[in-house]
């Protein structure tokens, strides 16, 4: 297993106030879904993804790696989050899933991973997606997206509280996104780069590993389409 991520994303100029909306989750019609008549890769793709980008700015925000001032209250899954109104920030979060979402749909991903780092670039938190697609069995629309957006809405939730079980981090905190790929994807890695000006590169050891980090689950979720783990890496010792 190879782990990639994206550039880190440091420096942004100034901002101006942006509407960031999110729709809700797609609803196919109202039939019953079976494998041979939906790609269900690209299902549960687009609602990973899509939740993925609402998770990274509420985490941001929480997190204190970004000024409060450029966040703005957004309603998802029927509870309040914070989005960043930042074009740039926005654009780096978008671009990052928009190269993700190949591997969710292959089933190629193990992990999706938020790294903040301090200064000199050391982690000192890493959440962890952790997801895997079970067998999926027919059901109906309606009834499997409403599960599947109660789970999420739960996710959520725990990413809004979790400042209350993380030490602070240190001061100029910058982020970046890992993600943990299946050893048959490794081989398919160029043809999935789907922004060629903004391309994957094999992580450093540095950006990895911690040492002895604490270890917080969040939360946990299991659906007809998706299973997903979310918890915390945390830094022993994070003053730098």
């Amino acid at each position: 297993m190879l782990q990639f991520l994206f550039l880190t994303f440091e420096t942004f100029a100034s901002y101006h106030s942006t509407l960031f909306v999110f729709s809700s989750l797609s609803h196919q019609k109202m039939t019953t879904l079976t494998r041979q008549d939906l790609n269900f890769g690209q299902v549960v793709a687009d609602i990973l993804c899509e939740f993925l980008e609402v998770a990274i700015h509420l985490i941001l925000y929480v997190r204190e790696v970004y000024p409060s001032g450029i966040f703005q209250k957004r309603k998802k899954y029927n509870v309040p989050v914070q989005m960043s109104c930042h074009p740039e920030l926005n654009q780096y979060i978008h671009d990052t899933l928009h190269c993700v979402k190949p591997l969710i749909e292959k089933n190629d991903a193990e992990k999706v991973v938020v790294v903040i780092m301090d200064k000199e670039h050391h982690p000192v938190e890493r959440f962890v997606f952790e997801i895997s697609q079970p067998p999926l069995l027919s059901i109906s629309s309606d009834t499997l997206l409403s599960h599947v957006e109660q789970l999420l809405r739960a996710v959520i939730l725990k990413i809004s509280v979790c400042d209350a079980v993380l030490e602070n981090n240190p001061p100029g905190c910058t982020f970046t996104v890992l993600v943990h790929t299946r050893e048959a994807a490794t081989r398919n890695m160029e043809k999935v780069q789907v922004i060629k000006d903004f391309p994957w590169i094999v992580a450093d050891e540095q950006e990895v590993h911690m040492q002895e980090p604490r270890l917080i689950p969040l939360k946990t979720m299991t659906s007809d389409i998706v299973k997903m783990q979310l918890y915390v890496e945390e830094r022993a010792q994070k003053a730098s």
